[in-house]
């Protein structure tokens, strides 16, 4: 089979299309072959040398992806050669095929296009997770979305206004009608606002309950000043830093908390706790309408370096790889 490979860690010219060795089901595994991926952040930081694939990982980038399974374990009983999935990946999507464990497997949501369906699984399963199952996320409360035209956070706006909460998202002005569109009931433009203020302004003082947190160290500061009393702030990436100084003295008097995990290294039985919560409470919204994956251009695989330029530059929601 052929398979993105990173010649050595650099820009996206490293990504290479190049013949490598054919997966093969481990006991509790399927193989699927590929039909799209997704382009993720994580998979540009891989190319970049710094997010190496966790232990027994494929060597590939690609944390989700969609197609039919073509080979079975000998321990797998749920699922069959011939169905049609999307799966959550610890890497190798960017191929013609790739094994995963049948714990990660999700269908394909009645209503949604094979190809599209590759770039749900690791939005959902990292928006869901977070948001809702450690965050808990209620009908009612207010939330904060950075970097809402991202693939999470376009995701996590429609999941959010799904769940009757009210959702407020920072993002360039120009994508503040889409975001509106999809959900958000206020839109920040955070060049030129402070998200804080707006915040308080729009809550009538009283912060957010919940804020889905991409920046990391750069908003730390700022986000523990946005929270409600009994806030919630779910850190899942560090495009602003890994360091910052915090003031626990501010998050005591709000009796807040904040959790920062990361999706690809979690064991496999946590990723299929988290998948089966998906499908459970997620897809359902999806085949409602109320959830759509939000995808801008879709190119083939071999065109990975143009999609990485652009998930490095402007874009709004994902970018998808189809196989040849």
């Amino acid at each position: 089979m052929h398979a993105i490979t990173i010649s050595e860690p650099g820009g996206p010219e490293a990504l290479v299309w190049a013949e490598v060795p054919d997966p093969e089901p481990g006991p509790r595994e399927v193989v699927v072959d590929v039909r799209a991926s997704a382009v993720n952040r994580a998979d540009l930081l891989q190319r970049q040398g710094h997010y190496p694939p966790p232990p027994g990982a494929p060597a590939y980038p690609g944390l989700e992806c969609s197609g039919v399974i073509s080979a079975i374990g000998s321990d797998v009983t749920d699922w069959e050669v011939g169905q049609e999935v999307c799966a959550l990946l610890a890497g190798g999507g960017y191929a013609e095929r790739v094994a995963v464990p049948s714990g990660q497997l999700l269908p394909v949501p009645v209503g949604v296009d094979l190809v599209d369906a590759a770039a749900l699984p690791e939005v959902a399963c990292t928006v869901w997770s977070n948001m809702v199952q450690l965050a808990e996320l209620r009908s009612g409360e207010t939330l904060l979305v950075h970097g809402g035209g991202s693939g999470i956070g376009t995701f996590a706006i429609q999941l959010g206004a799904a769940l009757d909460a009210t959702v407020l998202v920072t993002a360039r002005a120009a994508k503040h009608d889409r975001l509106r569109e999809l959900g958000a009931a206020h839109a920040i433009d955070y060049p030129e606002q402070d998200f804080v203020e707006e915040v308080r302004h729009f809550t009538d003082g009283r912060g957010a309950d919940v804020i889905l947190d991409i920046m990391g160290a750069g908003y730390l500061a700022r986000n523990v000043a946005a929270l409600a009393t009994g806030g919630r702030l779910a850190v899942i990436g560090l495009q602003g830093g890994r360091k910052a100084e915090l003031d626990l003295g501010a998050l005591m008097t709000k009796r807040a908390t904040i959790t920062a995990t990361t999706l690809r290294s979690r064991p496999v039985a946590e990723k299929a706790t988290i998948a089966w919560g998906v499908r459970d409470e997620v897809w359902p919204l999806v085949e409602a309408g109320r959830i759509r994956p939000i995808v801008e251009r879709r190119l083939p695989m071999t065109a990975a370096a143009e999609a990485h330029r652009l998930v490095e530059g402007d874009h709004f929601g994902k970018i998808v790889l189809t196989t040849p």
